[in-house]
């Protein structure tokens, strides 16, 4: 159940209740269309970043959300189990695996990514997909944890990102 009080207006809690501030509604919605939008990353990598914050965020709209071409590009359920036990997979790329590192420090431990997490980021992606995952979980990471602390339901029809 969520906890801010808004009315129903159809979208579903996970919009609905932003709605109460449309102008700022307005720009979630944007930033989360440019990222997902804009992204250069490939899609295993972006759901390796993603995944990684939704687990943390213990967001559930975030936790229900999927790839829209997820079944082309093997992301399956199968890979989300992977993403979740990143460090000991063998089924995830070096860069998917450091995807979700990244992500987990990026929402965890922001202030402790040293020079040897940098190293291994800096020797597996350029600086324009650094720049891009970095937007990434910075987008996921904000509104994931803003919908979590409002405490609103999945919608009932899935999102595809």
């Amino acid at each position: 159940m969520a906890r801010i009080e808004f009315p129903e207006r159809g979208y579903g809690e996970h919009v609905d209740w932003a709605l109460l501030r449309p102008e700022m509604a307005a720009g979630m919605g944007a930033l989360s269309e440019a990222v997902y939008k804009n992204t250069k990353l490939p899609l295993r990598e972006r759901e390796s970043a993603r995944w990684t914050i939704a687990l943390i965020n213990d967001c559930a709209v975030c936790q229900d959300t999927r790839a829209r071409d997820g079944q082309a590009a093997g992301v399956d359920e199968g890979f989300y189990g992977e993403v979740a036990n990143w460090r000991t997979s063998t089924a995830l790329s070096d860069r998917e695996r450091l995807a979700a590192e990244f992500a987990q420090h990026f929402a965890l431990d922001h202030l402790n990514m040293g020079e040897e997490l940098w190293g291994r980021l800096r020797a597996a992606f350029s600086d324009d997909e650094l720049a891009d995952l970095t937007m990434c979980c910075g987008m996921m990471l904000g509104l994931g944890r803003t919908l979590a602390v409002v405490g609103v339901r999945a919608p009932d029809e899935r999102i595809l990102v």
